[in-house]
């Protein structure tokens, strides 16, 4: 079995293209949180690459900084540089991405939360 749960921040925001076919292919990586010795933190960043609609829902919902849950499974694939160098790269293909902090527009950012205000006797209309 090849799954892969990941939950961590995006390093920056996706890049969506499209295949000479006409797929969509968002790109990203994550950065995951790992404890290392003496209980500090240290970071991995993942590469993670959605197929079709879900590359669009990321090109359109996901922005650097965002924390994300990534499931997939692990590829690594090898490919060659253009001056001939042999690479292999491992990435996370996404199947499911879950937002688990929601992207908001920049007018509410500075909304306050209800009940949040408070207005002076004075100033009260009734």
């Amino acid at each position: 079995m090849n799954k892969v749960i990941l939950v961590g921040r995006l390093a920056q925001d996706p890049e969506v293209r499209y295949t000479q076919s006409g797929k969509a292919v968002a790109s990203f990586t994550i950065a995951v949180n790992r404890f290392a010795g003496g209980g500090q933190k240290e970071a991995d960043f993942i590469p993670i690459v959605a197929w079709e609609k879900l590359a669009e829902t990321c090109g359109n919902n996901l922005t650097k900084g965002q924390r994300i849950l990534a499931e997939g499974r692990l590829q690594i694939r090898s490919y060659e540089t253009n001056d001939g160098q042999k690479r292999r790269v491992a990435e996370v293909v996404a199947q499911n991405i879950e937002f688990l902090e929601r992207k908001q527009p920049a007018e509410d950012k500075e909304a306050t939360p209800f009940g949040g205000q408070v207005f002076p006797e004075e100033e009260i209309p009734f």
